[in-house]
């Protein structure tokens, strides 16, 4: 099996140390494809070298014991490895990404053990996803070797040979309404990443081709400017036509699309279920929040819009993309509630502005050298589903309550408004008939005056 081709990762981390070449009108592909990568096939796979946040391999994820007793002893032994190996982890090497001679550092390979893992994984997935359910979500929690991330992620969100794939290229050749909007924002998209960075640049035109694309199939959601770093990311792992693919069901089967909608009413609902678990789990720091009014959607609504892509550094945000790809939205309330308890002491000391310069400045790099930490205390936190599912027919219930009211204040207001407009005209016509009945009356009645006195000529 063929391993999709790798792209360059978070300038944070590996540190472009050549610029890509922009290729002329005439070398530009319609669309932009990673051809120029060399295919990597899993016999081949001896000691690549991997991304720094492949330090993801072997996060601190504790397992419960209720999931240890499911394991052999020969798995729980290599995730014991994989931890170790997670931490001893130094970026040393380089491996091409372009056929212009660009590299990028990485760190050294996977031992023989964890390639030939993840190549069991690849190869016989049915078989994983099936039997060996428990250990891959373990595994995916401590992070996807950067090699397999593009592959694994088609296969985790079912995004591989899908027909829309087959319509891209096509619909690259028409025209969409939003094409000004998204020229306008992509360049704001990882403005600092190489790989995006210049108008000619292939991941600004990729992302255009991407983003567009959409557009065309979903008339309904268009473009969203969050959406774009999401795609972004799946730009970095794999060619066009499978980010386009892959984002697709990722919008289709992950709730992505009820975010992105004009309305945003699946945000509201993701706002109003993590407000109960803020009130729930920290009801004191919920109450700070509430006396200096400051809302949940004030730093939460890109926690959900952009998955924590535009909060974390590419490494960290990344393993939380992995977890989502496989687990939901789920993840995206267990890290930020794991990142309110982190820092309730320090927020409950602050004003509305402190609160929000630390949610910008100090929260995104608390674990950059320590990324298992945040999984963990993620999977620490308490997440009831069938509870989230009760809040979501609350919200709908109070939304639908909301609508209704709307509805009949509008319906008022119509009504006062055509009662205006009918005293207007009554009014008016009133004062018509008061000023024409002044003229009958006249007529009927009119004024008789007093002969002149009869003057007498002496």
């Amino acid at each position: 099996m063929t391993v999709p081709h790798i792209l360059p990762q978070d300038q944070q981390v590996l540190e472009f140390h050549t610029s890509f070449r922009n290729p002329s009108e005439e070398e530009k592909p319609a669309p932009v494809k990673m051809s120029t990568l060399a295919p990597l096939h899993l016999a081949d796979m001896a000691s690549p070298a991997l991304s720094p946040d492949d330090s993801s391999l072997s996060a601190a994820v504790s397992i419960s014991p209720s999931d240890s007793e499911n394991l052999s002893p020969d798995e729980l032994e290599l995730l014991s490895k994989l931890e170790e190996q997670n931490r001893l982890q130094i970026p040393t090497q380089r491996f091409r990404i372009l056929q212009n001679q660009c590299h990028l550092p990485g760190p050294p390979p996977l031992d023989q053990d964890s390639w030939e893992l993840w190549g069991r994984i690849v190869t016989h997935w049915e078989e994983w996803t099936r039997r060996k359910e428990k250990l891959l979500k373990e595994l995916i929690r401590k992070g996807i070797p950067h090699h397999f991330r593009a592959i694994v992620w088609q296969m985790l969100c079912n995004a591989t040979d899908m027909p829309v794939g087959k319509q891209y290229s096509d619909l690259l050749k028409m025209s969409s309404p939003c094409e000004k909007l998204i020229r306008r924002d992509i360049a704001r998209t990882y403005p600092e990443h190489d790989f995006f960075r210049g108008q000619d640049s292939l991941g600004q035109e990729g992302l255009f081709n991407v983003m567009k694309a959409y557009s065309l199939i979903d008339r309904e959601v268009g473009y969203c400017q969050g959406s774009a770093f999401i795609v972004g990311l799946l730009l970095m792992q794999m060619p066009e036509e499978e980010a386009f693919c892959v984002f697709v069901r990722l919008m289709q089967e992950y709730r992505l699309r009820e975010l992105f909608k004009p309305s945003m009413a699946e945000l509201g609902l993701c706002i109003y279920q993590l407000e109960y678990m803020l009130q729930d789990q920290l009801p004191e720091l919920n109450l700070h929040f509430r006396s200096h009014c400051f809302h949940t959607s004030m730093y939460s609504s890109s926690w959900f819009l952009t998955l924590f892509l535009t909060t974390f550094p590419l490494p960290i945000a990344t393993r939380v993309f992995d977890i989502f790809i496989y687990e939901g939205l789920e993840v995206i309330f267990r890290v930020g509630m794991a990142l309110l308890t982190v820092n309730q002491t320090e927020l409950m000391q602050l004003d509305m502005e402190g609160m929000s310069q630390y949610f910008q400045k100090v929260i995104p790099h608390q674990f950059d050298s320590c990324p298992d930490k945040l999984i963990h205390k993620a999977y620490q936190v308490k997440y009831n589903p069938k509870r989230m599912k009760r809040l979501e027919k609350e919200y709908a219930a109070i939304k639908s309550k909301e609508m209704e009211e709307q509805i009949e204040i509008k319906r008022l207001r119509t009504e006062n408004r055509l009662l205006k407009q009918r005293i207007e005209t009554l009014e008016k016509i009133h004062s018509f008939l008061s000023y024409a009945g002044g003229f009958k009356v006249a007529a009927l009645f009119p004024i008789k005056h007093a002969p002149a006195p009869h003057m007498s000529v002496v």
